[in-house]
Formats: C-alpha cells, structure tokens, sequence
C-alpha cells in the first residue's frame, strides 16, 4: 500500500522530478507530458462520474477504469526493464485489462443504433464529459506514440490500452444519448443557420 505522508517535498522546486527509477528528468520531458496526460484523462472521468450518478453500472466501470489508468502512469512513470534480481517487478499494464475494455465495448456496442455519420459531442451532460475524457485519451495515446519512437522500451501496451479506451469512451457516451437517441450528428457543408449579410 502507498503511504503519502508529505504532500510537499520541494525537491521539484528546480524544475525536474523523479520516476520510479532512473534519474530525475525535466518537468518538460516527454515521459512526464505523458503519464501527465493520462492523469488528466483520468480527472476528466472523475468528472463524467459526477453526471453518472443515476447510472451504477456506468459508474462502476468508469471507477475500474480510474484505477487502471492509475496503473498506466505507474507503467509510465517506470523507464527500461526490471533489474532480472529484482524482488518485485515493476507494475504494467497487461493484455487482459485491455481485453477487458474490447469486451466492454462490444457489450455496450450491442445495443446501439448503427451510425450514419460521425457523432459531434453534445445530447446530454455525461456524453459530453465522455467525449472530453476521449479526447484527452486520444492525446495521451499520440504522446505514447512519440515516446514509444524516443525510448523504444517503452511498454507498447500502454498505448494499445489508451487507444481502445479512447473507443469505449466513444460508445459510452452514445449510451449516454440514450443509446444513441440523443446522438448530434455531423451534417457536411451545414450553412443553414448562417445568416447572409
């Protein structure tokens, strides 16, 4: 168990910080962007949880995803391999919490409405938080990316998580809409509205 004590240390105060292992990097460093990022997307579910009150089943997967998106910025935090002799090994994300999510995604899937053109955020206030939350997710998964192409030993895992995330974020906020009823659709080359003038 994680024991925080001091919630200030000062010992970022000059602008770098320490990972789980290795030495201290810049604040600006691409693996700190990084695992900053999938704490952002995870403070942005934190918030699609406050309009999810009514929904427990929602709820309750959306607080799964909280705790493995922690285990994500652990993986993340951690650079290279394990020391072989090391007594514990370093804490990563793993197949089947992304096989995990695929199931959750053809669950909820099942029961909505093929689309006919690219959904826009919007219909009610928990399918927009999920679409913020996707997009956060989807910049976390660029970032990995990137890193994935710096330090090459990287967990690749970690991006192929966030990236099926960023689809079940998607169809949970058509399940949202009313499984889609409420759904905005994209309407191409939409001038309508504009006044001429």
């Amino acid at each position: 168990m994680v024991k925080l004590n001091a919630i200030y240390t000062r010992t970022g105060d000059k602008g770098t910080t320490g990972l789980v292992r290795g030495p201290r990097r810049s604040k600006h460093d691409l693996r700190i962007e990084v695992y900053g990022t999938v704490e952002e997307a995870n403070a942005f579910i934190g918030n699609a949880r406050l309009a999810a009150a009514d929904m427990p089943q929602l709820d309750l997967l959306l607080g799964r995803i909280q705790n493995d998106l922690f285990d994500v910025g652990s993986d993340l935090a951690t650079p290279g391999a394990d020391d072989p002799d090391a007594q514990y090994p370093s804490l990563r994300i793993r197949p089947i919490q992304t096989e995990w999510l695929e199931n959750q995604i053809d669950r909820f899937n099942a029961d909505l409405e093929p689309l006919k053109s690219f959904v826009l955020p919007g219909g009610t206030p928990l399918s927009v938080a999920l679409h913020l939350a996707r997009t956060i997710t989807r910049r976390a998964e660029r970032l990995v990316s990137a890193l994935l192409a710096a330090e090459p030993d990287t967990n690749p895992q970690t991006m192929i998580y966030l990236n099926r995330l960023s689809d079940l974020l998607f169809v949970l906020g058509r399940v949202a809409n009313e499984n889609g009823a409420k759904d905005v659709l994209w309407v191409p080359g939409n001038y309508g509205d504009v006044k001429k003038g």
